[in-house]
């Protein structure tokens, strides 16, 4: 069932970008070290890699969770 999953309606997209306008990539790359976070990012190269690794994919997502979901809800 969808409408318990926080994650429902958001595209991968949305969730890199305001992740990076947060945290910025430098952070971004250090809580999640992965190259696309690294080494040259841009939300673009960061889609590509995600969308192929699943593992980092759900490491993005529960990222997004805590620090975006979580604190529209505390709102």
């Amino acid at each position: 069932m969808q409408a318990n999953n926080p994650l429902h309606g958001i595209k991968l997209e949305q969730i890199v970008t305001e992740l990076q306008q947060e945290l910025g990539w430098e952070n971004l790359g250090y809580l999640i070290p992965i190259n696309c976070f690294k080494s040259d990012p841009s939300v673009k190269s960061s889609l590509t890699f995600l969308r192929k690794t699943p593992w980092a994919r759900q490491k993005v997502e529960d990222l997004y969770i805590e620090r975006i979901v979580d604190f529209k809800k505390e709102k």
